[in-house]
């Protein structure tokens, strides 16, 4: 908790890292979210929306700053959308996706899947700094679900990836709910990083995705505790301090860039 909250963006101008959560409905976004804040707050908090609905509870962009108990803020904003869905024109639209990776959404964006925002559109940020735009994508994928992810669920994550690459942005999946995936787990919260039937599932969703096995990042979130649990915030601590690292090397990309040109 206290290398969190002393990390500060290798830039100047960026005073918090922005990291974008991304994936299916029901995946764990909002309460990942609820569940970081609940770990600095010291007790089980809920901020964001959540819940088991067939379509997305979250219906506008979000940007969460979190605060400690009388802290100032932490050194990141996570960034919460609308979920992806598997049909056409529903959940997360790719170029509103793009928008935002770019800076142009503002905070409370009311998302509509059947026309994404332009330029004209009210409350469009046209101009933009590096501290607006995201600093760090990360894929939720519920890990009791990674063999069931429909091809064009897949195919959507490819997309988002390929806009993603373009503009050089570090990219990690969060892989929720592996209490419910695993039985030894489930047993034991210890034993994440023993267990081979979830070794398993994250070398699968790191190839689904495209991705290296070190960047996929497995939690459990508060979902229906009223007390803190040790394990289950060494784990959420542990993901937002994988996102940091990530974020830094944005950073250090823009810094080398910014010496080329000089």
């Amino acid at each position: 908790m206290d290398s969190i909250m002393k990390w500060r963006p290798g830039i100047n101008s960026v005073s918090q890292a922005r990291l974008l959560l991304v994936g299916p409905v029901g995946a764990g976004k909002s309460s990942f979210f609820n569940s970081v804040c609940s770990v600095f707050k010291g007790h089980v908090k809920i901020q964001a929306n959540t819940g088991t609905a067939a379509t997305s509870l979250t219906t506008q962009f979000r940007a969460y700053s979190i605060r400690g108990c009388g802290e100032k803020p932490l050194p990141l904003v996570l960034c919460d959308t609308m979920g992806m869905e598997e049909s056409l024109n529903a959940g997360l639209d790719i170029d509103d996706y793009t928008s935002i990776l770019k800076g142009n959404v503002p905070d409370r964006y009311q998302f509509n899947p059947s026309m994404p925002m332009q330029e004209t559109s009210p409350g469009f940020r046209k101009s933009v700094g590096v501290k607006d735009k995201i600093h760090c994508v990360v894929y939720v994928i519920d890990a009791s679900k990674v063999k069931l992810l429909p091809d064009r669920m897949i195919e959507k994550f490819a997309a988002f990836r390929r806009k993603a690459n373009l503009l050089a942005i570090p990219q990690v999946v969060l892989m929720t709910k592996v209490d419910e995936a695993c039985p030894l787990v489930a047993d034991d919260l210890k034993n994440v990083y023993c267990s081979k039937n979830l070794e398993g599932m994250m070398r699968e969703v790191a190839v689904q995705l495209g991705l290296s096995m070190a960047a996929v990042i497995p939690v459990k979130n508060y979902s229906q505790e009223f007390e803190l649990d040790p394990i289950t915030d060494i784990l959420l601590l542990n993901a937002v301090t994988q996102m940091l690292r990530m974020a830094e090397s944005y950073f250090d990309d823009l810094a080398e860039d910014e010496e080329k040109t000089d």
